[in-house]
């Protein structure tokens, strides 16, 4: 069962935000990184330059991880 958002900073084009993502979605979201060989400010980066309309950076962050294990 998935416990409740955790908030965590970012850095993003030289601004910090915060993000509120379940645990499990950090842990999806860091190993990704790691095994991209990327920063994980990097890799929201990118993440968040191919957002559309009013998506929300978590949400990106969560379909993100979502397809990329759906791939593996």
């Amino acid at each position: 069962m998935t416990t409740r958002p955790a908030k965590h900073s970012l850095t993003l084009h030289g601004h910090r935000t915060s993000v509120s993502l379940e645990p499990e979605f950090w842990d999806a979201f860091r190993a990704i990184a790691l095994e991209k060989q990327t920063p994980l400010n990097a890799l929201a980066a990118e993440i968040d330059a191919a957002r559309r309309g009013d998506e929300g950076l978590a949400s990106a962050i969560r379909v993100f991880c979502l397809n990329h294990y759906r791939r593996s």
